[in-house]
């Protein structure tokens, strides 16, 4: 086989209908759309309707509830933090407050608090104060030999 003899499979590529060229073609004056009405106009978008049945989604149950006042939590685990501090981008010598952990890049933002999670091994006495914290972090913090204090006690357990 050569270069110049390749060729695609038959029935790979095929050519697609050109509608609205003349009488000639098969698809000629309303290309296929019929006559009048919405569909036959251009621009139309009739997604989910269904002829005036009431639509499928309508038709489902709506679930869940979204609580409008949620609070959002920038979530840390203890071992970032620990590599963090092994990196010397975190000092573990002075208190690690949400503000240092914004300042390292650690965490982008606060949104309404920090809260560690203890995905990870921490083994660095060190100070910690967030928001909230989980009771696995909190005792993996001081079985390190260090704090790890919650500063609002509803954002805790």
């Amino acid at each position: 086989m050569k270069l110049n003899e390749l060729r695609d499979n038959l029935g790979a590529n095929k050519k697609s209908k050109r509608v609205g060229r003349g009488p000639g073609s098969g698809k000629g004056k309303t290309a296929g759309r019929g006559i009048k009405g919405q569909k036959s106009r251009s621009g139309v978008a009739l997604n989910g309707y269904e002829g005036g049945q009431m639509p499928l989604y309508q038709r489902l149950p709506k679930r869940g509830f979204n609580k409008p006042n949620r609070k959002a939590f920038a979530v840390v685990n203890l071992g970032l933090i620990q590599k963090f501090i092994d990196d010397k981008k975190i000092d573990a010598k002075k208190d690690i407050t949400e503000d240092v952990l914004v300042e390292s890049g650690l965490v982008r933002r606060k949104k309404d608090g920090i809260r560690v999670l203890a995905k990870g091994d921490f083994s660095t006495k060190a100070n910690i104060s967030v928001t909230g914290a989980s009771k696995s972090a909190i005792e993996a913090v001081e079985k390190a030999g260090g704090s790890l204090a919650v500063t609002t006690a509803s954002a805790a357990g």
